[in-house]
């Protein structure tokens, strides 16, 4: 683990924790139960006293009918397929749903990051493609994908695009839905996925602007997922933000420096410098309380981040006394304009008379 520090050892020997096995064991796709949070979860419901439709849901049971032998097929490809960086789970009871989550790729303002998207497939699957929501927290951090998690996409029959691009019955497959996702909408510069952009004026700083912005809700994101991990997920989330906490750190303050651009980072979490970068400071005000935020909920989560909790204390004893002198400052303000309004009174000659009297002004003359 790249937070772990040197290895346990027990009688001269590593000495794997159970966290740790259970990070490099999460299987990329697996059967669960329970999709109790799932965004598609009343589509579809079994018959019952208390639920009287149509009972469409028979489709997905019969392992004779083509929609249940289809859902078995792309179970099969995703198994057997899928990348290092995606993972899914199906539901025993419900094999009509998945839930995957894409994690950010290198060298994207996406990196690091966890993005989960709930699916569901249609009755007359593979006639119709998969419904897919993105869990968005509420936030737009790409074009494509909407804060009400709807997906524009192609391939999902969800955005125009070439008779190539769209859904085809015969072939297209819920990997190709989640490594198009992955590829295509999560990319380097996803500002250029809103169509008649890049013919703009001023198209490459806009550019620059967008994806400080989607870093900024990406760390939003992430803050979320700690606090509302979804459903069989939970440790996953957990162990991947444990890990990845003191790369996404460094990232933030190489960013917040301008020592490198908004995702370029590589792999391990290095950055790509070119001399010193123009930081808007519109980024720089939104990342900073965000930097704290990040820390304290990584060490919570249980990320050893000595220097980076450090860094925070004193960035926030700084701002302590930077306060306290600003209190200061206003206190000698008002002591001085106080002598000056005094000063002022014995000139004119005011006084003051005996308590429960009436003030006179007495003039001097002259």
């Amino acid at each position: 683990m790249a937070l772990s520090g040197y290895p346990k050892l027990q009688n001269g020997e590593i000495v794997v924790e159970e966290e740790e096995a259970t990070t490099r064991k999460f299987k990329r796709f697996d059967i669960v139960s329970g999709a109790s949070d799932h965004h598609y979860h009343t589509t579809y419901l079994p018959k019952n006293k208390n639920n009287n439709n149509n009972n469409a849901s028979d489709c997905f049971k019969s392992a004779s009918i083509k929609v249940h032998k289809r859902i078995m097929r792309e179970w099969k490809i995703l198994e057997k397929d899928l990348p290092e960086s995606i993972y899914v789970r199906a539901y025993e009871q419900r094999i009509d749903l998945l839930r995957a989550v894409i994690v950010g790729s290198a060298g994207t303002p996406y990196h690091d990051g966890l993005f989960f998207f709930d699916i569901a497939f249609p009755s007359d699957y593979p006639n119709r493609p998969p419904m897919v929501h993105y869990r968005s927290f509420g936030l737009r951090l790409n074009p494509n994908l909407y804060s009400n998690g709807r997906v524009c996409l192609s391939l999902l029959n969800t955005w125009t695009g070439r008779r190539n691009e769209k859904w085809d019955p015969n072939q297209s497959t819920v990997l190709q839905v989640l490594v198009s996702i992955q590829g295509l909408v999560l990319n380097q510069k996803p500002y250029f996925n809103e169509p008649g952009v890049d013919i703009l004026p001023g198209r490459i700083k806009k550019s620059l602007a967008y994806s400080e912005n989607v870093y900024v809700l990406s760390c939003k994101t992430m803050l979320y997922l700690l606090k509302t991990p979804p459903k069989n997920f939970e440790n996953f989330v957990s162990m991947h933000f444990r890990e990845r906490a003191s790369d996404i750190l460094n990232a933030c303050n190489a960013y917040m420096n301008g020592i490198v651009r908004v995702g370029y980072c590589k792999e391990n979490g290095s950055v790509i410098s070119s001399g010193s970068i123009d930081v808007s400071s519109k980024f720089k005000v939104a990342m900073e309380p965000l930097f704290t935020e990040l820390v304290e909920a990584f060490t919570r989560n249980g990320a050893s981040l000595g220097n980076f909790v450090e860094q925070v204390r004193k960035k926030n004893e700084m701002v302590a006394f930077k306060e306290v002198k600003k209190k200061n400052k206003k206190m000698t303000t008002a002591s001085f304009l106080l002598k000056i309004l005094q000063n002022i009174k014995k000139i004119l000659g005011l006084r003051k008379v005996g308590k429960g009297k009436a003030k006179k002004i007495k003039l001097k003359s002259y």
